[in-house]
């Protein structure tokens, strides 16, 4: 596996050799102090070009930076489902190469990137051969922090949370797994990281970040709470995904009341009993029922 000097190395004698190339700069996760370096991590580089229909055309250009296991081209699929993609300003390769090393490679304009860049503050340039890219300051994840709720925005979590449980558990009850399972984990999820965001944001006083989809939960979080989220994943048996929401139940629970604590508001106490014991109702609920009630 080529080391980080040498993939960087590679990079910015790439662009020194091409005059398309202007211009170099590095977004994401490496430009990121508060993030450890692990194997996986990829290079997200954007290269501001002359123009970008000359490398666009030439589809065997990106081989220069290594033997590929596999390319993806978020654009082109794009045009193929029938989008309406304007390439011309900005395109991206995303590739995976054979020594397990990624490059997330963005081209784009010079006017794309004076309407772009330092927008997302984990931004550090590397090359300028004209001296075109704008000031900015050290990169820092700040935008990336958990942001403090308002009081609606709590309530309205909560009440969604616990309103569209009745679906997951309708779902179940009808043996419609995909449909019963995605309403966990697209609706019921989300409702349930965002308290567990908020949960760490308090205990922080919301100066970090969780991480794209709560990659980082498990280090904010104490053992017995992280436990307790691990299993609210579930397989297909109908047993085990009813332990699962009631597990995802209790921590949200638990973790609702004491985000609503630290920030004085008021937990719906209320829409939580009467949906539990309505869960734990249809839960016991013959399939030959005639009645939910």
């Amino acid at each position: 596996m080529r080391t980080e000097q040498e993939m960087m190395d590679l990079i910015l004698g790439i662009a020194r050799n091409d005059e398309r190339i202007r211009a170099v700069y590095l977004n994401g996760s490496r430009t990121n102090k508060n993030v450890p370096k692990d194997i996986f991590q990829d290079y997200d580089i954007v290269y501001v070009v002359t123009d970008t229909n000359s490398f666009i055309k030439d589809e065997g250009w990106i081989r220069i930076f290594g033997e590929l296991i596999m390319l993806q081209e978020p654009d082109k699929n794009n045009q193929s489902r029938g989008h309406q993609v304007e390439v011309y300003p900005t395109y991206g390769y995303l590739m995976l190469f054979k020594d397990g090393n990624r490059i997330d490679l963005h081209i784009e304009t010079k006017e794309n990137m004076l309407g772009e860049y330092g927008s997302d503050k984990l931004t550090v340039p590397l090359l300028d051969k004209d001296h075109i890219l704008p000031s900015i300051s050290d990169p820092t994840d700040i935008d990336y922090h958990v942001k403090k709720p308002t009081e609606s925005v709590y309530l309205s979590s909560c009440n969604n949370f616990w309103w569209c449980l009745q679906n997951v558990a309708k779902g179940i009850w009808r043996e419609e797994l995909p449909y019963a399972k995605q309403m966990f984990e697209l609706v019921i999820r989300p409702h349930l990281d965002e308290m567990v965001s908020w949960w760490i944001g308090c205990e922080t006083n919301f100066q970090v970040s969780v991480g794209k989809m709560g990659k980082y939960f498990k280090q904010h979080l104490p053992d017995s709470y992280w436990q307790q989220y691990e299993k609210t994943y579930s397989d297909h048996h109908d047993d085990n995904f009813w332990n699962s929401i009631f597990v995802t139940c209790e921590l949200f629970r638990r973790l609702g009341r004491e985000v609503a604590e630290n920030l004085a508001f008021a937990y719906p106490v209320e829409d939580d009993r009467n949906m539990t014991e309505y869960l734990r109702h249809v839960r016991n609920l013959p399939k030959d029922a005639k009645m939910i009630y």
